[in-house]
């Protein structure tokens, strides 16, 4: 009985030591499978973040025709681009690591998690299998062996039984003999339940022994070396994960080398060499003032500062075609005649309707037969015009590389002639790439005609002939660009010429001292009889208007609202607008009124947002809006 209780005991800590191993090992799994989730994790950090490198390093970069690729030119923009090359370098090494740690841990891990799994399985499996083998075992002895004690106690009651009845005298012979043979039977019977509890107690004891000596510890012996496997593989993992980030060390210092060696590559000297050609405008510096003496009856001479935008070198002296051109007073309009149109209607009076068609039912007012009406002071225009905001372009747009014209006559001379030398050079470098392909084709021409089975050669004539036109196209366009640019070196000054100082647009108006008498506005008699403002006027209130600060800023503010539009006109009569401030316009065209005519016979209107300007009321058909008519 103790035997049995000690092989109970046994058993029962057998079974407690698998449940602790189970757990064990399982949690073994779990720890494997939190440090793959973790490896993974950093995995789409790195991406991430290599992601966002990209990004930052994509939003920085210079953009296309805009200001900041022009800015390359400077060492200090080039070595923040190389920064950013390099930064984007610096995110592939991160993608690197991503694809490293899901290739050579994330994945290998989750292989190992599966086979872990199964041979985990397997040997608690076999585990089981023997303990409930020597169970099985167990109940076998134990059931032999309350049967052998069962018969034992039958056959001690049939020998007594037997000894009772031999004993009685009273009993016959056969009961004696008969309670004989029923004891002889049940000792029989006790010895086979011994002999069977006997041999199975020696089995019992040899799956036993073998149990607890063999398969248990060879069981444990498994998993014991499935979990140092398990505990090693981490540990190269581990190992891996540093490893991987060693890898990419090299070039990621390579990495910060460039950057390094980019930042060292800034030279502030160079780059404010490359300011100064950026922005040198080829200007002759002024001279001194002279000093004019007051006399009785003389009028001082008004001179105009050189340094203000109101004057440009030589723009006032005469052109070699014969003529004195206007000074150059807004430098950041592109249009000037639109200016003036804006400042002042046209000088002429309205022509006359043609004889031969009806008047329009709105020229009644302004017929050249009614009463001459006064003309509106040009004051009154200017403080409209000042009201009005018109829309114009600034000098930062023309900067920033906005459209200009051909020759470049909106730059200063410098830059201006850089400008013509650089579209010099680009045309040549085309006319060279036309010649050479002109070469090959005339070769190809001779090898044709000395070989007619390998092509046709008029088949290359027209080609030729496209070739040579567009040659003649582009020497035409180096010439034009040359006379733009020989003209441009002979106006720019010499070094070695002294100073000299200019009075500008006013210089240029005393010479006509017969019409203009004390710097005052005068009325001068047209051809047609009618009386407009002298010009010297004119020219006086464009300076007034260039040296006034609040003009100036509403001209920074760059792209301003144009005036709206108050209704829509149809030309009656076709007009040729070939004054200063007119506009053309055809029979039947529909365009946007913006001003109504005050009184002069004019009204200015616009056909788009570019072209605008005055035509004779007498010549269109006014249709306003309500809004308009009532106010």
């Amino acid at each position: 009985m103790e035997l049995g209780r000690a092989t109970l005991l046994k058993e029962q800590q057998l079974k407690d030591q698998f449940d602790n191993l189970e757990k064990h090992t399982q949690s073994g799994i779990e720890f494997v499978e939190r440090y793959s989730k973790f490896v993974k994790e950093r995995s789409d950090i790195e991406i991430s973040y290599a992601k966002q490198i990209r990004n930052l390093s994509k939003k920085y970069q210079p953009k296309k025709n805009s200001r900041e690729e022009e800015e390359n030119k400077y060492t200090s923009c080039r070595a923040f681009l190389s920064t950013l090359n390099e930064l984007n370098d610096y995110a592939g090494q991160h993608e690197v690591i991503a694809e490293n740690l899901t290739s050579q841990i994330i994945t290998e891990l989750s292989r190992y998690l599966t086979e872990l799994k199964a041979e985990r399985k397997s040997h608690f499996h076999d585990g089981r299998k023997a303990q409930q083998q020597i169970e099985s075992l167990w109940k076998q002895l134990e059931s032999s062996k309350r049967r052998f004690e069962r018969d034992c106690k039958e056959a001690d009651r049939a020998q007594q039984y037997f000894e009772r009845m031999d004993a009685d005298i009273n009993v016959t012979k056969a009961d004696v003999e008969k309670a004989r043979q029923q004891a002889q039977m049940r000792h029989q019977i006790a010895a086979d339940s011994k002999t069977e509890y006997s041999n199975y107690l020696t089995k019992f004891n040899q799956e036993q022994n073998e149990h607890y000596y063999t398969l248990i510890p060879n069981i444990f012996q498994k998993l014991q070396e499935m979990e140092e496997r398990r505990i090693e593989r981490v540990g190269v993992s581990m190992k891996t994960y540093a490893e991987v980030d060693r890898e990419v060390l090299p070039i990621v210092g390579k990495c910060l080398d460039g950057m390094t060696k980019a930042a060292e590559s800034i030279e502030p000297k160079t780059d404010s060499k490359q300011v100064v050609e950026s922005y040198k405008s080829g200007f002759e510096p002024p001279g001194d003032v002279e000093f004019e003496d007051y006399g009785p009856g003389q009028t001082m001479k008004r001179t105009v500062s050189e340094t203000s935008l109101s004057n440009s070198r030589g723009e006032a002296k005469e052109r070699p075609g014969g003529g004195k051109s206007k000074g150059k007073l807004w430098p950041f309009i592109k249009n000037k005649n639109k200016l003036m149109s804006l400042l002042t209607s046209p000088h002429q009076p309205p022509p006359a309707p043609p004889a031969s068609s009806p008047p329009s039912p709105c020229a009644v007012p302004n017929d050249p037969q009614s009463p001459k009406q006064n003309k509106e002071p040009l004051s009154n225009r200017f403080n409209e015009f000042m009201a009005s905001k018109p829309k114009m372009t600034c000098l930062r747009s023309l900067r920033r590389g906005g459209s200009g014209p051909e020759d470049f006559s909106h730059l200063p001379p410098e830059q201006r002639r850089k400008k013509l030398q650089a579209k010099i050079d680009d045309i040549n470098k085309d006319i060279q790439k036309e010649m050479d392909q002109k070469d090959a084709l005339t070769k190809m021409k001779g090898v044709y005609e000395k070989n007619p089975q390998m092509g046709d050669p008029a088949s290359v004539d027209p080609r030729l002939v496209e070739m040579a036109m567009n040659i003649e196209k582009l020497q035409s366009e180096v010439q034009k660009f040359e006379g733009w640019l020989a003209e441009v070196e002979g106006r720019l000054p010499s070094r070695s010429d002294p100073p000299r100082r200019q009075s500008g647009l006013y210089e240029s108006q005393n010479s006509n001292s017969t019409m203009v008498d004390n710097n005052c506005a005068q009325d001068r008699e047209s051809p047609d009889g009618s009386y407009t403002e002298e010009q010297s006027s004119e020219t006086q209130v464009k300076v007034a208007i260039a040296n006034t600060p609040e003009f100036d800023d509403e001209f920074d503010d760059g792209d301003e609202e144009t005036l709206p539009t108050i209704g829509t006109c149809k030309a009656v009569y076709s007009f040729e607008g070939h004054n200063e401030g007119t506009i053309s316009v055809t029979e039947g065209e529909l365009l946007f009124v913006i001003e109504q005519d005050k009184g002069d016979g004019w009204t200015r209107i616009r056909r788009n947002e570019e072209e605008e300007g005055y035509v004779p009321t007498s010549y269109v058909e006014v249709f306003l809006e309500t809004n308009t008519k009532d106010s």
